[in-house]
């Protein structure tokens, strides 16, 4: 049965954008599965399979349809148990919960002001007017508002990887010797950034960009064609 992956774009379908999206791209790509991915933009992300989400990733597998990058791992991890694991064990599944919660806590947050008016400027009119007014909501101002100094953002972002410095003095990915899905997760943050601004805005020989750069080379450097 064929499976399709939908994900997140602007107004360029080419670039795909969503850290969770990238999560389960990632995964899909760890487990050896093929795949066909369906950016979408924001409006149009209802529409699709008769209306069964309003947020992607959106996994549709044979007669499965599985909403969450989380949730996307924990399917393929249970429904291939015979392809590379994820997880490696209940403390993977942990352990990619704690990384989670700092990806989502310390990382977006970071992003979030540094790369918003950045995304607002890569989606076509209609998805800008929905973007602005969903969250100018959220943060109760205007997106112009919400990080006034760009740049102190920026030079504040590299002290937000160093738990991540510290673990890569013992290995070269959060995995180990080779990357588990809690890889996936801070990847996909920097991939959004890297996206949607062009740069990690890390020094080259930064031990977090080094490890993102590996990550970008796995599976025949496909992520890294997206820029």
């Amino acid at each position: 049965m064929p499976r399709t992956l939908y994900s997140l774009c602007g107004a360029d379908s080419a670039r795909p954008f969503s850290p969770h999206c990238w999560k389960a791209v990632m995964s899909l790509r760890h487990k050896g599965l093929d795949f066909s991915e369906v950016p979408l933009p924001f409006t149009e992300i209802p529409k699709v399979e008769n209306g069964a989400t309003r947020l992607v990733p959106l996994l549709r597998d044979g007669e499965h349809r599985v909403a969450d990058s989380f949730a996307i791992a924990l399917y393929l991890e249970e429904t291939y148990p015979d392809r590379p694991s994820l997880f490696r064990g209940e403390g993977g599944k942990a352990l990619s919960r704690f990384v989670e919660g700092y990806s989502q806590m310390v990382l977006h947050t970071a992003i979030t002001r540094i790369a918003l008016l950045d995304i607002h400027g890569m989606l076509a009119p209609a998805d800008q007017a929905y973007f602005r007014t969903n969250r100018e909501g959220r943060f109760g101002k205007p997106l112009e508002e919400v990080a006034p100094d760009r740049a102190a953002e920026i030079a504040a972002f590299p002290a937000k990887l160093e738990p991540l410095r510290h673990m890569l003095k013992f290995q070269p990915f959060i995995g180990g010797d080779s990357p588990l899905f809690a890889d996936y997760i801070p990847f996909g943050a920097l991939q959004w950034l890297r996206i949607t601004t062009g740069s990690v805005h890390l020094a080259e020989d930064d031990p977090a960009r080094l490890w993102f750069e590996r990550c970008l080379d796995l599976y025949e450097g496909r992520a890294r064609a997206v820029a």
